[in-house]
């Protein structure tokens, strides 16, 4: 072989490995659906199967409306204060989908796809939501642990301090990878990215703590029947 021709090859192999450590790097992988081999099913089992919990409940989110975070606050203050469980005897899951899938995106994938222009998400006033507004508390939290103190842990609803208290979110790969195709198709994404290009960057750039699953409607099914979980979902009118 030639050095030209060596450099050729060797350059194309880099780019094969680098292309190779990439699909790695992507939480469910780079397929449409997502395979068995690229599913992280101890990351899962650990989240959502841990040791002395007596109470077990997972949450499906499709449609967005975000008071379903307070309701999801209400559930852990009712369990711990009222029912008097320990937040250890406690196991909550969100498994968010469809246009709930949001949650879980940060602010740079908000701000980069319109995300909430693209599915029509508003906040109260009407207005498209511009960023995860949902994550991060919206103001300083009391110390103290008084479960009736409007500006402490027990009564805010903002993810972080709900993963605080133990809630996991799970991200459904399959609605990731059909919502990349809307943006594609809607002119949302930058000018030469394909869906696989903007799946790609969502599912590396979820907010921290989320696990990727399979599908959603196929996840919910394993926590009901392999590990006990209460389902439920709110409806609004």
């Amino acid at each position: 072989m030639n050095r030209s021709s060596f450099l050729a090859s060797a350059s194309i192999a880099a780019v094969a490995g680098t292309a190779v450590r990439a699909a790695d790097a992507i939480p469910g992988g780079t397929h449409f659906v997502e395979r068995r081999a690229d599913f992280d099913m101890a990351a899962f089992e650990s989240a959502v199967d841990r040791p002395g919990v007596q109470v077990r409940q997972v949450w499906e989110t499709v449609a967005f409306h975000p008071q379903v975070l307070g309701n999801i606050k209400n559930s852990l203050n009712g369990l711990q204060f009222g029912f008097g469980h320990a937040p250890s005897q406690i196991a909550m899951v969100v498994a968010a989908h469809g246009p709930s899938g949001a949650y879980n995106y940060t602010d740079e994938i908000w701000t980069k796809y319109r995300i909430g222009e693209a599915f029509n998400l508003k906040d109260a006033q009407g207005n498209a939501v511009t960023s995860n507004v949902f994550l991060k508390p919206a103001k300083a939290l009391a110390a103290g642990a008084d479960p009736d103190d409007p500006n402490g842990i027990y009564q805010d609803t903002s993810i972080e301090t709900l993963q605080s208290r133990g809630v996991v979110w799970l991200t459904c790969h399959t609605a990731v990878e059909e919502q990349a195709r809307t943006l594609v198709k809607g002119g949302f994404a930058p000018s030469g990215m394909t869906a696989n290009d903007v799946a790609a960057d969502i599912l590396t750039h979820l907010i921290p703590g989320t696990h990727v699953v399979p599908a959603m409607v196929a996840a919910i099914a394993v926590l009901q029947s392999r590990h006990r979980y209460a389902y439920t979902t709110i409806t609004f009118a």
